[in-house]
């Protein structure tokens, strides 16, 4: 099977390397230190249990690849649009494309059944070049759990010592492409696992993200140092149970809303959007944080806890000058 992963930050290098320790042909888009750094010295991962050490083809340029039968995009969702064409020169006729990102997909109603059927979301395709070049029926969701950074160029450290991939087809048909994914990290020490209600595990980390993400901004700690404090608590408590009602209103099981705060609580880690504004680099404010708020308006759920929170986050984002408002 060949694979391309493309983009090789923390949770791409991460995949790529644990892929590089299977039996696929691995590929890897990358640029600048990234490229450089794995070109000399190949693609560094280290764990809690063991570094893995691979030489991946790499290039910054996709036409150099034949088509891949599988793409695994980890970028970020403001990245998406402008590398459209780019990533539909690697595809053949059969090809999946797993998006690996945090927040709402592009793709989310397609396949949804009910009256939103089809809707596109145009915050995050805002010319459609994602639904035209791409094409909803290839993309496949893909939910990641690993705590992962880029210590230096070419180098991922992860640091939970149990990485998770959860991945599904939109419309939840069985693909033996998919299995036979999964079954190509059974050695490698990340769990991969299919599931056909793609939309729950999106919702289920989703809602860690929405408090997470949006207090990792505003304080820029881990929420180990934050949600230790009553107040805060209290206020991401009730953000949890709005960002549930969304969920549920729009046919989807999040699970429990706060099994995720328990974990958030105990976290030593810095949430990657807050790793993204203290490095100035783009942030997932529309997917992670907008678009949900919209999905909110679109299923009549109120949400003022959330409202004024994300306000406060994309706010902090935009004096940065790292968010600029798109229309819907």
């Amino acid at each position: 099977m060949k694979i391309c992963v493309y983009g090789a930050g923390a949770v791409g290098g991460h995949i790529a390397g644990r892929l590089s320790d299977s039996d696929a042909e691995v590929s890897l888009i990358a640029r600048g230190e990234q490229l450089a750094a794995i070109r000399q010295h190949g693609l560094r991962v280290e764990t809690r249990d063991r570094t893995l050490h691979s030489h991946p083809a790499v290039t910054d340029n996709p036409e150099d690849l034949e088509p891949q039968d599988i793409v695994i995009v980890a970028v970020k969702a403001p990245a998406l649009p402008n590398i459209a064409e780019q990533l539909a020169s690697l595809l053949h006729k059969d090809s999946l494309v797993l998006f690996v990102m945090n927040g709402i997909p592009w793709w989310y109603f397609h396949s949804h059944g009910g009256d939103l059927d089809g809707t596109q979301l145009r915050r995050l395709d805002p010319e459609q070049t994602l639904w035209e070049h791409i094409g909803p029926e290839r993309a496949v969701g893909a939910v990641a759990y690993t705590a992962c950074s880029v210590v230096s160029p070419g180098v991922i450290r992860a640091e939970n010592p149990v990485n998770r991939l959860v991945i599904g087809r939109p419309d939840g048909v069985p693909d033996g492409r998919l299995d036979a994914l999964a079954s190509l990290f059974d050695s490698t020490g990340l769990d991969v696992s299919v599931t056909p209600k793609i939309r729950d595990a999106i919702w289920t980390k989703l809602l860690m993200n929405l408090i997470g993400g949006s207090l990792a901004v505003l304080t820029g700690s881990p929420m180990r140092e934050v949600l230790n404090k009553p107040a805060v608590a209290g206020t991401a408590k009730a953000m949890a149970t709005e960002g549930a009602a969304i969920a549920q209103a729009l046919g989807c099981d999040p699970g429990d809303p706060y099994a995720g705060l328990s974990k958030l609580s105990k976290s030593t880690h810095l949430q990657s959007i807050a790793q993204d504004l203290q490095a100035g680099r783009p942030m997932e404010i529309d997917a992670m944080f907008r678009v949900p708020l919209d999905l909110a308006e679109l299923a009549q759920i109120p949400t003022p806890n959330l409202d004024l929170v994300i306000e406060l986050a994309t706010q902090r984002a935009r004096a940065a000058g790292q968010y600029q408002d798109t229309d819907k």
